[in-house]
């Protein structure tokens, strides 16, 4: 029987995770990865500390170059792929054309770059923090010019933020600028977002909220100045522009493909040609709350490019969705937050909070219909996988409701059935 021919384009957690679908299917297929970036692999949420000089480039990978080889893989860095023939299933590239019989497309995010008015007349001093180039060029610029004083970041979400939390451990001074009214709006709620930013303001870091960057000043090509849409003038050497991504559906731009905000799948993580499959922040899909989403998350990659391998090898599995959740630490805070975590009409909602402002620790938890579907946690996250494990299972909590932000709540506080599940079943997923 003839070996099957694989593509992936894109080398990040999705492609990676495709590759090791396949395989665990198929031992002996063709897989030919394609990157348009010169770097074998690099966890994208580390970059931060790179950034800081915490970690060292070699410290990033998350597979090393033994992962390709022994699982049979040409891998093809720094090839940008520029065209795809579906009839004739080849895929163009500046270094040859490429047959297949399925097909990957993992290619990620793109950075929002928002019209700003003097923007286009800067040549210097203005960068985004998606991948590891970029931060690459960032850092060579703070380290030729040795003399920046300022930061000014545009957005305070969970890119701004990791960008800040990388600049500040090179001791630099920074002004965030957030168009919302608080830090991280879309899974934080006033009192993280509040010990989050008097974190951030014990670093030297000025937060300017409900404002953004109408107009930059530069001279020269180099940039001097912004002007926030009050009239506010910061001077500053750099910009970092963090505002968002979208899908980067470059590739599939006049095609048959089809795709509304990202590349619509169904829950084999199948477009509407059959041999082609996508995941990750490209691609969207059905989520936990039945909605078609684009969720630019490290896990959601994972899950979606492990299901999506294993169904182009001939196996059958489902995704069956994720809510929004953002595992990360800042500023030296370990935070965790997923699901509905401010809710618009509180009274429909049942909401336990617990603030230890002292030590910085949060917990909420919000509760719809005896049912968890959402929670935030600052600091003390050892039990947040628990709670997850509770909401992704829809199990009601009206027993333990009173013990769910209890220190010690645990294991031994769920109902019987449920831990019987948790024990013989898949377990927790956090």
């Amino acid at each position: 029987m003839k070996n099957k021919r694989y593509i992936i384009v894109g080398n990040s957690i999705a492609g990676v995770s495709c590759i090791e679908g396949i395989r665990k299917i198929d031992k002996n297929g063709e897989i030919c990865v394609f990157s348009d970036e010169e770097y074998f692999n690099y966890s994208r949420p580390l970059i931060s500390y790179y950034l800081a000089g915490s970690l060292k480039e070699n410290q990033l990978n998350f597979k090393d170059k033994q992962f390709y080889k022994s699982n049979k893989v040409k891998l093809f860095l720094n090839t940008k792929c520029e065209k795809i023939d579906f009839k004739r299933k080849i895929l163009y590239t500046k270094s040859g054309n490429f047959e297949f019989d399925y097909l990957f497309l993992g290619t990620g995010g793109k950075p929002i770059i928002p019209k700003i008015k003097g923007i286009e007349n800067v040549k210097e001093g203005i960068f985004t923090f998606m991948k590891l180039k970029d931060v690459k060029k960032l850092k060579k610029y703070i380290e030729k010019e040795k003399k920046v004083k300022n930061v000014t970041i545009l957005g305070g979400g969970l890119i701004g933020l990791k960008c800040a939390e990388g600049l500040l451990g090179r001791n630099i001074p920074l002004v965030i600028v957030e168009l919302a009214d608080r830090l991280l709006p879309n899974t934080f709620d006033f009192i993280a977002s509040e010990i989050i930013e008097n974190k951030l303001k014990e670093k030297n870091c000025e937060i300017i909220k409900k404002n953004t960057i109408e107009k930059i000043i530069s001279k020269d090509g180099i940039l001097k100045e912004v002007i926030l849409k009050d009239g506010k003038k910061i001077k500053t050497d750099i910009l970092i522009i963090a505002v968002g991504v979208y899908p980067n559906t470059e590739l599939i731009e006049g095609t048959e493909i089809e795709k509304n905000k990202g590349i619509i799948v169904d829950e084999f993580m199948r477009t509407n040609i059959n041999f082609v499959f996508a995941g990750g922040d490209v691609c969207e899909s059905k989520e936990f709350d039945n909605n078609r989403s684009v969720i630019a998350i490290w896990p959601r990659a994972s899950r979606q490019g492990k299901i999506a391998g294993i169904n182009m090898a001939g196996g059958e599995k489902k995704y069956e969705g994720m809510f929004l959740m953002n595992s990360v630490e800042l500023i030296g805070i370990p935070t965790i937050s997923f699901g509905i975590t401010n809710p618009e009409n509180e009274k429909e909602y049942e909401i336990l909070k617990k603030i230890d402002y002292e030590k910085k620790i949060y917990k909420k938890i919000v509760i719809k219909e005896n049912k968890i579907v959402g929670g935030i946690f600052l600091r003390d996250i050892e039990r947040a996988g628990i709670i997850i494990g509770l909401t992704k299972n829809k199990v009601d909590v009206q027993v333990i409701k009173k013990s769910l932000i209890n220190d010690k709540f645990g294991l031994l506080y769920l109902p019987e059935n449920y831990r019987k599940h948790i024990v013989k079943g898949e377990g927790i997923e956090v």
